[in-house]
């Protein structure tokens, strides 16, 4: 057992339970409970930031009416999977902070997980799709109105966003099916996937193997389409005559941008080191982790209200 989990005096109990037990221990940041009053603060603050700022963004976009366009209906698509992933992770990471609260039944765990992985493909699709919408808007601007509806992007970004939580649901349910032994102890403050299954005494070749797929025709799918829609769109630009017109196609793209390397860069950090630095210091694998899931729903809304024109006009008028 890790050294640091020597910290926590409920977790010998948790590890003398049956194979049966429905209980699995998290922890937060081993090591640090007497300052784990300032890192509630910080998880609080991050939490009042993307709840707040996500519901601005979808109560904005359905109050205005001249923002009930494809472009603001993606958007909006974006802030649900964002709201989705602040939500899932809440009642855990606050209970632990708040309530000192670290036990957590399986079947909760599951549902956390399925969740969490569930509105992480979410938002790789909708990044996916909203590529696809400035492709076309840079790359056949007379034809966008034809090509990009409001219907159209609905169905096609419902089609996109179910499946992955449909693929999901049989690796989360095999999980009840392993037996656990040893202390069960989850290295974060809400479950992953990637954690549970290894606690698991048992062959998870196909698990393991699964997860892996579903991650490679998923989200390095999806990163692969946006890479190319806008290695296409740069292609495009530079044809532009002069270096106004450049600039000005470039900047309709740069907020879909920053929330592609907000949301990509840590997620994939994440499962490489989960699959491939099981050597890693734990540090790494927590603060991979707490990125990936907190940074993303609380930067993107502060993104395309900075980015977004109409988004600022309407804020402009809020306070003026």
């Amino acid at each position: 057992m890790p050294a640091q989990y020597s910290l926590h005096p409920n977790i010998m109990l948790l590890s003398n339970l049956t194979q049966f037990s429905p209980m699995l221990y998290l922890t937060g940041f081993p090591g640090l409970e007497t300052i784990e009053h300032w890192i509630f603060i910080f998880f609080f603050f991050m939490y009042l930031v993307a709840i707040s700022g996500n519901c601005f963004i979808l109560i904005i976009i359905k109050a205005n009416p001249r923002l009930h366009t494809p472009m603001y209906y993606l958007l909006s698509f974006l802030a649900f999977t964002d709201l989705g992933l602040s939500v899932s992770t809440l009642p855990t990471t606050m209970g632990l902070f708040w309530f000192k609260s670290h036990g957590i039944y399986f079947g909760a765990c599951q549902i956390q997980m399925f969740c969490i992985h569930s509105f992480s493909f979410m938002e790789s699709s909708v990044l996916l799709v909203m590529s696809f919408d400035r492709f076309v808007a840079i790359c056949y601007p007379l034809r966008y109105m034809v090509i990009i509806t409001g219907q159209r992007v609905v169905r096609v970004g419902l089609i996109v966003i179910l499946r992955g939580p449909v693929a999901l649901i049989p690796i989360v349910l095999l999980l009840k099916a392993f037996p656990y032994c040893g202390a069960r102890v989850l290295s974060h403050s809400f479950c992953l996937h990637q954690e549970v299954i290894h606690l698991a005494c048992t062959d998870t070749t196909f698990n393991n193997l699964y997860g892996l797929s579903l991650v490679v025709f998923t989200v390095m799918l999806d990163l692969v389409l946006i890479a190319l829609s806008y290695g296409v769109i740069l292609h495009t630009v530079s044809r532009l005559a002069s270096k106004e017109e450049r600039l000005r196609a470039f900047q309709t793209c740069t907020s879909h941008l920053c929330a592609v390397l907000v949301f990509f860069v840590p997620m994939m950090g994440l499962s490489l080191i989960h699959r491939f630095g099981k050597h890693a210091p734990p540090a790494v694998h927590l603060l991979m982790a707490n990125v990936y899931l907190f940074v993303p729903p609380m930067l993107n809304p502060i993104i395309y209200s900075i980015k977004t024109r109409e988004i600022r006009h309407v804020i402009s008028k809020l306070l003026g």
